[in-house]
C-alpha cells in the first residue's frame, strides 16, 4: 500500500476553492477506477466532504455525461462520456480500433447493422456500430446504454460471471421493456445458462420490439469475455431459425479480433 504524507508545502488547496474543488472532482473520477458503484455516503467519507458536498459533485459528474444514476439503486455508475473518452484516449491496438475493419466485413457478410459493446453495472454500453445502407435497418447505437438483462450483448456479457458477480450486475427489478421482454430471474437465469453453452446469445423484440438480435463473445488474451459483438436487424429479416448462422459468422469475426488483442 502506497501511504502519502502531505506536509503544510503540498497540502491542497481547501475543499471550497477552485483548486479543491477541482481535486475532488478529479478523486472522485479516480474512484470508479476501484468501485462500480458510488453511493452519496461513500463519496463524502472518501473525500471528506459534507453529504450535501458530495451530492453537489456528483451531480456535476452527472451534468457533463462522467457518471449516470441508477433509477432503483440510486448509486452513482460511469457515464457514456467518461467511457468514451477512456476509448478514445487508448488509441493504437486499442478494442474499437481492432474491431472496426472486421465489423465493416461482417456488415457486408451479413447485410445487417453490426455493434461492439462492454458491460456498464447493470446496462451494456455500446462502443461502436456501423450501420448497413438498408434503407429499413436498426439504427447505431454508438454511446448508448441499454438494460444488460433484455439485450443479446448484455446475456453474453453475463453469461460467464460467478453468482455474486451476476447479482451486482442486475437492477433489483428486471422490468418489462416489451411485452417479450424475460422478468422471471430463474428463467433469465436459463437463458444465460443456455448461452453460455452455445457460445451465443439473442433478443428478439425483448429490448425494442422492433430490433432483433444475435450477440457473442470477444475474449481478451486471458479467455475472458472482454466485449460483445452482435448483429442487429428488423425481426423480418431475423428470426429464431436465423439466430444459429449468425452466430457462426459472428464467431469467426470475434474470433478474428480476439486474435488480434493478444
Amino acid at each position: 500500500m502506497l501511504i502519502v504524507v502531505r506536509t503544510p508545502m503540498d497540502a491542497p488547496d481547501k475543499p471550497d476553492s477552485p483548486i479543491g474543488s477541482a481535486d475532488n472532482v478529479l478523486r472522485l473520477i479516480a474512484a470508479f477506477e476501484q468501485h462500480d458503484k458510488l453511493r452519496v455516503a461513500d463519496v463524502s467519507r472518501m473525500l471528506g466532504v459534507a453529504r450535501s458536498t458530495a451530492h453537489r459533485l456528483l451531480r456535476v459528474l452527472v451534468a457533463h455525461g462522467f457518471a449516470s444514476q441508477d433509477e432503483l439503486s440510486k448509486a452513482y455508475i460511469v457515464g457514456p462520456s467518461l467511457l468514451r473518452l477512456a476509448v478514445s484516449i487508448s488509441r493504437g491496438l486499442d478494442l474499437t480500433t481492432v474491431a472496426a475493419p472486421v465489423m465493416a466485413e461482417l456488415v457486408d457478410e451479413l447485410g445487417e447493422t453490426v455493434h461492439l459493446a462492454v458491460l456498464q453495472g447493470s446496462e451494456v454500453f455500446f462502443l461502436e456500430s456501423i450501420e448497413t445502407p438498408k434503407p429499413l435497418r436498426v439504427g447505431a447505437r454508438a454511446g448508448h446504454l441499454r438494460p444488460a438483462y433484455a439485450t443479446a450483448t448484455g446475456r453474453v456479457l453475463l453469461s460467464e460471471l460467478s453468482d455474486e458477480e451476476l447479482q451486482a450486475h442486475l437492477p433489483s427489478v428486471l422490468s418489462a421493456l416489451t411485452r417479450r421482454t424475460v422478468t422471471d430471474r430463474e428463467e433469465l437465469a436459463s437463458v444465460l445458462a443456455t448461452a453460455r453453452r452455445q457460445g451465443y446469445a439473442w433478443s428478439l423484440g425483448e429490448s425494442e420490439e422492433d430490433v432483433a438480435s444475435v450477440a457473442v463473445p470477444v475474449r481478451n488474451a486471458s479467455g475472458r469475455i472482454a466485449a460483445a459483438l452482435a448483429a442487429a436487424a428488423p425481426p423480418s429479416r431475423l428470426g429464431e431459425e436465423d439466430v444459429a448462422s449468425i452466430a457462426a459468422k459472428l464467431t469467426f469475426g470475434a474470433t478474428r479480433i480476439s486474435s488480434l488483442l493478444l
